[in-house]
């Protein structure tokens, strides 16, 4: 019984390929809806997951015991300051933070952006004033040299440790940097180490383009502030990181003089919930480019409903041929569903390999190489299975229509 259905089936597929292929330029564009349709869907759900993998990689590198604090917002003269808008945070309040017995370490934080120079070269890039734990909070490793230390960090000393970028363009390839010096604002520099490269972050921008300074002497000699501008905060760990944070509100309330049901003049970000909350952003994106995507697969089955409408149309002779030599109603709703669901795998077969290749080459076009793409199993067999599922749908009515057909009236067709 399984090898007579076997044959049977071989049989129908026999038909139904020879049958396509009387007309090939016309099969070919009918496959064409679907193929761009499978094509598009996989090469938008591809931007979606790198996307998504982007900002996971990204937070990753952060830590996910990592908090950020920063400046909130005040009302002034009746006139409230947006977020960041309030800054009053000190390093007496980092100092505060580092005791706190869910925090590990804790690295006061002071940014600029200016022209650093060295030898003939020069650069514009961020200024980053640290103190001695951020490799520990940040979760950064050196390339090569060491970091900075507290006492450094105490006495407010000209020392960097500068990014993978920095070094790519103030030094030759293989040049040590260790021991030179850097002008920043025209400040002079000693280099104690380089960072390792983290690398771009599908249209983040680089986070290896900065370079890093006492905080101490960011204030003093860069900026000349008094307060600094938020403060990074490593949890014990990532199960204590809800507790690190209750910690540092709670003190920094007091610190801050707040009375009870006054807004805080600070903001602690959990950047796990950030990079969730982003995650979460990016699946609605992956979902929105791959629904807008899978119109032009509808669009696909609506074509090839029409041309095996068509084709029914053209062959009711030959139908008629078949019912009076003995084929039943299920052979021919059998032989036309078969060519329909051929006609969506083969645009299917070759929607992959275009969708596919479009996320591959994405990064070889300028325009787009910034955006990071992730091919990813489930949507190429989520797109195989929708574009059979195409067929199977729009291909029933015409299949079934056929095999309604009067066998008489068939033969008496012209």
């Amino acid at each position: 019984m399984i090898v007579k259905n076997a044959l049977h089936f071989m049989r129908i597929m026999r038909v139904s390929l020879r049958a396509l292929a009387r007309n090939k330029m016309r099969t070919f564009l009918t496959c064409l809806g679907i193929i761009i349709g499978v094509g598009a869907v996989i090469a938008m759900v591809s931007i979606g997951a790198g996307a998504r993998a982007a900002v996971e990689s990204r937070f990753a590198n952060m830590g996910t015991n990592l908090l950020s604090v920063r400046g909130g917002s005040r009302n002034v003269g009746g006139v409230r300051t947006g977020g960041g808008g309030w800054v009053r945070l000190t390093v007496e309040d980092a100092n505060a933070i580092g005791q706190l017995p869910a925090v590990e370490g804790v690295s006061p934080s002071v940014s600029t952006r200016t022209q650093i120079v060295y030898m003939n070269k020069n650069w514009n890039t961020q200024v980053q004033g640290t103190s001695q734990d951020y490799p520990l909070v940040r979760k950064w490793e050196l390339e090569s040299g060491t970091y900075f230390d507290e006492s450094m960090v105490r006495s407010a000393a000209k020392v960097c440790v500068i990014g993978a970028d920095v070094y790519k363009n103030l030094f030759e390839v293989g040049e040590d940097p260790l021991g030179k010096t850097i002008r920043v604002s025209r400040v002079p520099f000693l280099i104690l180490g380089v960072f390792k490269s983290k690398g771009d972050t599908g249209g983040f921008g680089s986070r290896d383009d900065f370079i890093a300074v006492p905080y101490t002497t960011a204030m003093k000699r860069l900026q000349r502030a008094d307060f600094i501008q938020s403060i990074d905060v490593s949890s014990v760990s990532a199960e204590m990181t809800d507790e690190a944070k209750r910690q540092i509100e709670d003190l920094l309330r007091i610190r801050h003089r707040i009375e009870p049901g006054a807004d805080d003049d600070f903001t602690v970000q959990n950047m796990a919930e950030i990079a969730e909350g982003a995650a979460d952003a990016t699946n609605i994106l992956t979902i929105l480019l791959g629904s807008i995507a899978g119109i032009s697969l509808l669009v696909g089955g609506i074509g090839i409903m029409n041309i095996m409408l068509v084709s029914v149309t053209e062959r009711i002779r030959e139908i008629g041929i078949r019912m009076s030599v003995g084929a039943k109603e299920r052979d021919i709703l059998l032989q036309f569903l078969a060519e329909a669901i051929v006609l969506s795998m083969m645009g299917g077969i070759l929607g992959i390999a275009l969708g596919v290749g479009i996320s591959k080459l994405l990064k070889y076009i300028s325009y787009f190489s910034t955006i990071t793409t992730v091919v990813t199993p489930g949507s190429v067999l989520l797109a195989f299975i929708f574009s059979a599922s195409v067929g199977i749908f729009f291909g029933f009515y015409p299949a079934r229509k056929a095999s309604k057909l009067d066998p008489i009236e068939a033969l008496r067709y012209e």
